[in-house]
């Protein structure tokens, strides 16, 4: 057994892609490019779960301004999203983002208020993933799960592959009973815009490749193709939609 499979649940090879092409790191402008694209992540994550909301409707509630004719559940998912984000700006600005549990959880506990069954807190029953075969750890193996995970992805020293392995780690998990994959692209986000590197965002437009993909992720336990699907819906208008030739470590 691969020290990946052992330590992450999953195994997976770099795609290689050239992170020259990035952009040099910044947190400022990074968290500038985010923030101005904040609107447009909240309805793409809300979007990937089945919420009807248009974007002129995310944008209104955005501002404070109620929208009609939909489930008060739905308006929640969107209201989460964003105070969700609004913490993992304020993590990283006072430098208390961190890769580990208390950080994970305390995103959890604004993402999934109200829609996970409990939220902030790991699972303390079994789930299933719909579509698939296969079957996350049992509740009482979460935290070790967990710890093994946290400390594999801490030797890596390229945030890029760091940060798409933690959110194929926490999606394949299922920390919590629900919102993991929300949770996890959080966790992501804030591994990428803490050393400066930009957010990555799963389009509207790409919702079926990325629910397929993921399918076949949870199946074979194969992270390559989710990796490089992730990398091409970067921020970074130098690198979105890049597939380079050769892998460097920044």
């Amino acid at each position: 057994m691969s020290e990946k499979i052992k330590n992450l649940g999953f195994a997976y090879s770099m795609p290689p892609v050239d992170l020259q092409e990035l952009s040099e790191p910044d947190i400022k402008r990074a968290i500038f490019r985010c923030r101005k694209a904040f609107e447009q992540i909240i309805f793409d994550t809300v979007n990937l779960e089945g919420n009807p909301y248009s974007f002129p409707e995310v944008k209104t509630l955005l501002d404070g301004i109620t929208v009609g004719g939909h489930k008060l559940s739905d308006e929640k998912q969107i209201i989460n999203q964003a105070d969700s984000w609004k913490l993992l700006f304020e993590k990283i600005r006072d430098h208390s983002f961190g890769v580990d549990k208390q950080t994970f959880c305390s995103l959890h506990e604004l993402a999934g208020e109200e829609e996970s069954l409990t939220w902030g807190v790991f699972r303390d029953g079994g789930v299933t993933i719909a579509g698939t075969d296969y079957i996350p750890p049992n509740a009482d193996q979460l935290n070790e799960v967990f710890k093994k995970g946290i400390a594999h992805l801490t030797g890596i020293k390229n945030h890029l592959e760091k940060a798409v392995a933690f959110f194929l780690f926490g999606s394949l998990r299922q920390f919590f009973y629900d919102v993991n994959k929300r949770t996890s692209r959080l966790m992501m986000n804030g591994i990428l815009l803490s050393v400066g590197n930009d957010a990555i965002n799963v389009p509207a437009k790409r919702k079926l490749e990325f629910n397929e993909k993921m399918v076949r992720f949870y199946d074979s336990k194969d992270g390559t193709e989710m990796m490089e699907f992730l990398i091409s819906c970067s921020l970074d208008p130098k690198m979105a939609g890049k597939k380079g030739k050769t892998n460097h470590q920044r």
